[in-house]
């Protein structure tokens, strides 16, 4: 890093750290006590300070971490500045520890963003770091940070474990995606990513040096046709049944292997991947989840996916591809028609922004999820073309994590999408000037209207007396 830009991503994040300070103070008193999960997660974090280590509130779904690390936080602290009483493990407090996440969150997607794309001579230091100032700001996360959620504290060590894999120190990177599993389970699916980016670099070099061989170098492992595709997929087949290769992969990713097996244990013993409240989280086929993540995708990243120039691509391959498209169209109807499921809290809960947006667009007729299949598969086609820098073998296994922490969510919940939408913007392409700004002045628009709406526009449900607010 030259000393202009240290200097310059020491002031973005600075005054980030400063403007979100004060926004902490707004939220902390217009709300002062616990409000939505808070009501679960503060007693229990206050139990663990007070020293009730076996208390536990069967409503939460995750396991410990984000209480075991707020009392190895707090309880020293208060020791050094001398608290004592309630303040020690107070709302506020509690909270607090989301916002030293939030600054981490930002360190670690401005290294991220430097590692992935070091190659990358073109970018400058400014673009990375108003790319990681405009990704520390993402809306559905930031707005997480002055609250005592789990999101904030997961996102920091899965974006560890990747940047730790990256570098290739994978036993400190399993050992931090154990940290992230104790903040939410589904965060083992990120733990297999890291595996699999070891995988796809071997697999990658394993390929090149078989076009070589070949000397076929028309074939390349890019292009996407179905030829291609089924060359690429019976080269993986018979790389995996290798013995030789399955001993160097393992000799690789054992960190990974040893975590993912003591995940199994853990969901033999348990039960399920759920701790608590199992009856409204249970495990389905919900497909169009990967429709929902991305439309979301398309939403929060439109600089990079709906040009003008994506339309008119996405429209010759339609033309060119008129087979395939339909194959994919009636594929994805019928996935909408056999796999769409409406839980109780999306249809119960108007405090979040899903309930508008079910009510606003798939309540207002039968055919509207299906009128928005066209809509959906240029999603898709953009979202896979941003990654065509990345190799077929990344990006399949990108795809089925994808798929592992989507899918099996029966509620629609923009929460569930933060991790695979940050993995996916960090290895896109770079974008103009222009266009990042742009990306920035969206997201910081649509924080100005979501805190707004959170601290201004309280109402109250007939049945009770507290103040609802509205929230992601």
């Amino acid at each position: 890093m030259e000393r202009a830009e240290a200097y310059g991503f020491s002031g973005a994040m600075s005054g980030a750290f400063l403007l979100s300070c004060l926004l902490f103070a707004a939220v902390s008193r217009r709300q002062r006590g616990p409000y939505m999960d808070e009501v679960f997660h503060v007693p229990q974090a206050q139990a663990y300070c007070y020293g009730r280590f076996l208390q536990w509130d069967p409503m939460i779904t995750t396991l410990p971490g984000l209480y075991l690390l707020s009392v190895g936080v707090v309880k020293p602290a208060a020791w050094l500045l001398g608290w004592t009483g309630s303040v020690v493990c107070s709302v506020g407090m509690l909270r607090f520890i989301n916002l030293l996440f939030s600054a981490g969150n930002f360190y670690l997607l401005y290294l991220l963003l430097f590692k992935i794309h070091q190659k990358n001579k073109a970018v400058s230091g400014f673009q990375r770091i108003l790319s990681a100032l405009t990704l520390a700001a993402f809306p559905t996360l930031y707005f997480f940070t002055f609250l005592y959620y789990t999101d904030p504290g997961s996102v920091f060590f899965t974006l560890f474990s990747y940047l730790m894999c990256l570098y290739g120190n994978h036993k400190t990177s399993a050992l931090l995606g154990f940290c992230g599993f104790m903040f939410r389970q589904t965060n083992i699916v990120w733990t297999v990513f890291c595996a699999g980016n070891v995988v796809a670099e071997k697999l990658n070099e394993a390929w090149k040096i078989e076009l070589q061989k070949k000397k076929d170098e028309k074939i390349s492992f890019r292009k996407g046709s179905f030829s291609d595709l089924t060359r690429i997929l019976q080269f993986l087949v018979e790389y995996l049944l290798s013995p030789k290769n399955l001993v160097t992969l393992t000799a690789l990713t054992w960190p990974y292997i040893i975590l993912v097996s003591l995940f199994f244990v853990f969901f033999f013993i348990n039960g399920g991947i759920v701790v608590g409240d199992r009856s409204s989280h249970e495990a389905c086929l919900h497909f169009p989840q990967l429709f929902y993540f991305l439309s979301f995708t398309v939403f929060f990243s439109f600089p990079h996916l709906l040009t003008p120039t994506k339309i008119r691509k996405f429209l010759l391959s339609l033309k060119k591809h008129p087979v395939q498209y339909s194959l994919v169209t009636v594929i994805s109807l019928l996935l909408i028609w056999k796999f769409t499921y409406v839980h109780k809290y999306l249809l119960a809960d108007n405090r979040h922004y899903t309930f508008y947006v079910w009510r606003k667009v798939f309540q207002r007729h039968e055919l509207v999820k299906y009128l928005l299949v066209p809509f959906y598969l240029f999603a898709g086609w953009s979202f896979a073309d941003t990654l065509k820098s990345k190799s077929i073998f990344w990006i399949l296994m990108y795809f089925v994590c994808l798929l592992a922490v989507t899918v099996p969510q029966k509620l629609l919940e923009f929460r569930y999408f933060i991790l695979p939408f940050l993995i996916y913007r960090l290895n896109i392409p770079f974008l103009s000037l222009y266009r990042q700004l742009l990306e920035l002045a969206f997201y910081i628009l649509v924080n100005a209207v979501t805190f707004y709406l959170f601290l201004n526009r309280t109402f109250q449900w007939e049945n009770s007396d507290e103040v609802q607010r509205f929230m992601w």
